[in-house]
């Protein structure tokens, strides 16, 4: 990982969960979640293309809230990774 990715990894996630952000109006601390869309099988994720998820929204909320534990009921609740990602590049350009 470059430096630059490592900053811009570290800037998403001071960003707090996009969806506590977004659908609750509150902060929440993230790690960052890598958009697998595009990729073959074997290829690694963009650190560019991530999205800031607080633990229960990322991978332990359980079906429904968790994206691990279930994307297509997850992107129904609180949208698509690709229009959340748009969001986080809008915020970043903000910063």
């Amino acid at each position: 990982m470059t430096k630059a990715e490592r900053q811009h990894l570290q800037r998403v996630a001071d960003l707090g969960c996009i969806v506590c952000r977004q659908h609750f109006s509150v902060f929440s601390p993230a790690e960052v979640h890598h958009l697998r869309a595009g990729c073959g099988a074997g290829q690694r994720a963009s650190h560019y293309r991530t999205i800031p998820l607080c633990p229960p929204h990322h991978r332990t909320g359980g079906y429904g809230v968790a994206i691990h534990a279930g994307q297509k009921m997850w992107e129904k609740n609180y949208g698509t990774e690709e229009s959340l990602l748009a969001q986080a590049y809008e915020l970043l350009k903000g910063e």
